[in-house]
């Protein structure tokens, strides 16, 4: 027994002298050395890597404040110009209104800011549009779907339907609905007066003219040299500044009697009314002087911001003389009105040709036409507005209110004119 564990011991020491004990444990001392190494290396890294998302972080962060600062320096260069033309017309339009505080009779000034406002609003294509309008509604409705397309219509802009002559099948385009014929026994003409309402519509303004500044709506004018067409302002070239007095004369020029007065009435056409005009008074039409201008819109609410409204619209004026003396029919044109159509001048075109750009209105004789008191006179293919300009005596009166609803024949004055006819014997 004692002679085993001898050998066993002398076994075990000569292994642990052996060369490859020696080589495993130096290969694990390496081994770990190498771990420990490498550990160190990945540690580094590691933390190198930790470095660079922390610097890209806060790069990204950097990038990201600059781009809003450069985001809000970019909105800057549109917000401060824009607010300083504003602050600037504002301040142009007070100084100008603090300036002119008292204005002459029927006269509006009109600042910066207005002209701002009719600049872009005649910018916008409403011509376009109003063709594109005018060719829709004329496309024919099928029949099946004309009763219950004019029926919504009629409930949306509140137009009469017990008044339309015939069946609403019978009109095939929406235009022929617009320009519906109404039953005989709805317009009766009044007798009891020399002056009778041109159309249905609604009173915008009414009263006698003593200035070339003309009022459309109360507190807004249109200039009646531009409206009705001074030969003057077609042969000049260049902007005529005329004075007070020199707009009193040009009113007085157009009366027949210089003791008599002229007065102006503008009846304002809904989609909803009917669309037809006649003939106001007996008189007789010299010559036609058709405008192209522009096609804005002349609803009221349009009207009371927009100044000179009238005078820049497409406008088809009638000059001629009634009992009474001077007398100017005009049909002015609108957003969406498709035409404009008078039954005695075959030759009108409107809303089609573009004038030259020196053009400024288009005169056709029309030999002294006659038109009875009541007598069909045009038609608009959509809403739009009528203004009378008509020679009467100083004591005349018109039995109206403003934004009155009117009809066809209805009554003007509650006085008959007292006259010769002289007018309405031979020419001017």
């Amino acid at each position: 027994m004692c002679a085993l564990n001898l050998n066993m011991r002398r076994l075990v020491a000569s292994w642990r002298k052996s060369p490859h004990l020696r080589l495993l444990q130096h290969g694990r001392k390496k081994y770990d050395r190498d771990i420990m190494h490498y550990s160190k290396y990945v540690m580094q890294f590691v933390g190198e890597q930790r470095m660079l998302s922390r610097n890209i972080s806060h790069a990204t962060s950097n990038q990201t404040s600059i781009g809003s600062k450069i985001s809000a320096m970019r909105k800057l260069k549109l917000v401060v110009p824009i607010g300083i033309g504003v602050s600037l017309i504002a301040f142009f339009q007070w100084r100008h209104f603090r300036k002119y505080k008292h204005t002459a009779q029927g006269e509006v000034i009109q600042g910066p800011l207005n002209d701002f406002i009719v600049n872009c609003y005649c910018c916008l294509p409403l011509r376009i549009t109003s063709r594109i309008w005018g060719w829709i509604a004329n496309r024919e409705v099928p029949v099946s779907l004309r009763p219950g397309v004019y029926q919504f219509y009629a409930k949306i802009f509140n137009a009469n339907l017990e008044e339309v002559a015939g069946d609403l099948s019978g009109f095939p385009t929406l235009v022929d609905f617009f320009v519906r014929p109404l039953k005989e026994e709805t317009r009766p003409i009044a007798k009891d007066t020399n002056m009778v309402s041109p159309s249905d519509g609604t009173v915008l303004h009414f009263g006698p003219v003593t200035s070339c500044r003309v009022e459309q709506v109360k507190g807004m004018t249109y200039d009646l040299r531009h409206f009705l067409g001074d030969i003057d302002l077609q042969e000049s070239k260049e902007k005529i500044i005329y004075t007070e007095e020199d707009n009193k004369k040009y009113v007085k020029s157009l009366l027949k009697n210089p003791m008599n007065q002229l007065y102006q009435i503008t009846v304002y056409l809904a989609p909803g009314d009917y669309h037809r005009f006649h003939s106001p008074t007996d008189w007789e039409i010299e010559f036609r002087r058709h405008f192209q201008g522009k096609l804005l819109s002349v609803n009221p609410k349009i009207a009371r911001f927009l100044p000179d409204l009238f005078s820049l619209n497409e406008r088809v004026v009638y000059i001629g003389k009634w009992a009474e003396g001077f007398m100017a029919y005009a049909a002015v044109g609108a957003t969406n009105v498709g035409s404009i159509k008078i039954y005695c001048d075959k030759e009108l075109t409107t809303n089609k040709i573009i004038w030259p750009k020196m053009k400024r209105w288009e005169d056709a004789s029309l030999e002294c036409t006659h038109i009875s008191k009541g007598q069909l006179f045009g038609e608009f293919r959509m809403g739009s507005t009528i203004v009378l300009l008509f020679e009467a005596p100083e004591d005349f009166q018109f039995c109206l209110n403003v934004g009155q609803t009117i009809k066809v024949g209805q009554a003007l004055s509650e006085c008959i004119v007292k006259s010769d006819e002289k007018y309405l014997s031979g020419s001017l």
